[in-house]
């Protein structure tokens, strides 16, 4: 197919009452991005340029129902800011591709049916996800879609990285390790080599810490391992997620305490993790600057399951050159970062303060025998990229 050089191309990562966007030019550009929250309750609206520069948005209503209105909003808005120049695609972040989809897939109905399959695997995403597209379908039915997994990324891991112990029955039955965060996880193997230099060929651990947090272990930009199972529910200590629990523990809960299947995710999804443990909030900020002692216990917490699962991922490559910090909470919050650099002292991690504070992008010392750095994220980018590799 011959792409016109004049398309744009919309990247589209859609949430319960949000839509992130992005518009891209053919040659990967962004000319425009932002989010459209509160859809259904008190909508909020940003609008940045491609240089970055905030947007009033004139064109967006003082309601918003409902998911189609606020991709119609999307659709206005390019043809008000871009007028005549053709939409090509549209691109969609979706969490979870089961074992089948390991690329980039271009979207039918046939394809629609089996990721609504795996819903149960990402009940906080995959409905959204897949809705958005449904949804720009019903609007826009001969625009071409293309969807791009999180679970894509880590499909290279040996078999016996992503086995669980389990009846093979199980197994067969596709209940594996998947990971997640891969969209950012393959933008940060991008970017790490004009940062890092050859050190990006070694072994290296990048910590998605957000809202929703994960690590890899990538050897020479490839993912090893992930702690990130089956859902993404496992792993670290999150935003609202309680990561890893003893399986035992839901046993007591539906046992001894007669919570239903429904109650017990809801807790491990909605309720646990930062907010559950501190009991105030799931933002870091909110955390670092509370004088509460649960507010510190959670953040202590979050610390020390990031440094057990950098053993454990450590262990998997056959040693450490260096660690990356990426998403809301590893670009922004330095007194995370700090805790975690000096918890590697012992191995030879050495933090450069000033750097630190300033966000890097390296936050280690020119003798630091571990390399820290701070790299921000872009799925979006990768979105584009893989959208218009399909389409050409």
């Amino acid at each position: 197919m011959t792409v016109d050089p004049e398309g744009i191309v919309f990247v589209i990562n859609a949430g319960s009452s949000s839509v992130k966007f992005r518009i891209a030019d053919v040659k990967g550009r962004a000319l425009y991005e932002g989010s459209i929250s509160g859809i259904g309750s008190h909508p909020a609206f940003k609008l940045k340029d491609g240089e970055g520069k905030a947007i009033p948005m004139h064109l967006a209503p003082e309601q918003m129902d409902e998911q189609e209105d606020a991709l119609d909003l999307l659709l206005a808005l390019a043809a008000e800011r871009l007028p005549g120049r053709p939409i090509l695609a549209a691109g969609h972040r979706v969490v979870h591709g089961g074992l089948e989809f390991d690329r980039p897939t271009l979207v039918d109905d046939s394809v629609l049916d089996r990721l609504e399959a795996l819903v149960p695997l990402a009940p906080l995403h995959q409905p959204h996800n897949l809705a958005a597209i449904r949804t720009l379908e019903g609007l826009r039915p001969d625009l071409p879609q293309v969807a791009c997994f999180d679970t894509a990324f880590h499909f290279g891991q040996s078999r016996v990285a992503r086995l669980f112990g389990i009846p093979r029955a199980l197994i067969d039955e596709g209940v594996f390790r998947y990971g997640f965060h891969g969209l950012s996880y393959q933008a940060i193997a991008g970017r790490m080599a004009p940062i890092m230099g050859e050190g990006a060929r070694g072994k290296v651990i990048v910590a998605h810490l957000g809202n929703g947090c994960s690590m890899c272990a990538m050897d020479n930009e490839k993912s090893v391992a992930t702690t990130m199972g089956f859902t993404a529910l496992d792993g670290l200590v999150m935003g609202t997620r309680s990561g890893t629990i003893d399986p035992g523990v839901v046993l007591y809960l539906m046992e001894q305490k007669g919570y239903s299947p429904a109650r017990i995710a809801d807790m491990l999804y909605r309720e646990s993790g930062l907010l559950g443990v501190s009991g105030i909030s799931n933002d870091m900020r909110d955390l670092l600057a509370s004088p509460e002692p649960a507010a510190a216990e959670a953040v202590d917490l979050f610390v020390h399951r990031i440094l057990r699962e950098i053993g454990s991922l450590m262990m998997v490559l056959g040693g450490l050159d260096g660690i990356v910090f990426t998403a809301g909470i590893g670009e922004n919050a330095a007194p995370v970062r700090a805790r975690v650099i000096e918890g590697l002292s012992f191995l030879g991690a050495e933090l450069d303060a000033a750097a630190n504070e300033a966000n890097g992008p390296r936050i280690t010392s020119a003798e630091s025998r571990i390399s820290g750095f701070v790299i921000p994220t872009d799925e979006e980018a990768v979105i584009v990229t893989e959208t218009l590799a399909l389409l050409s």
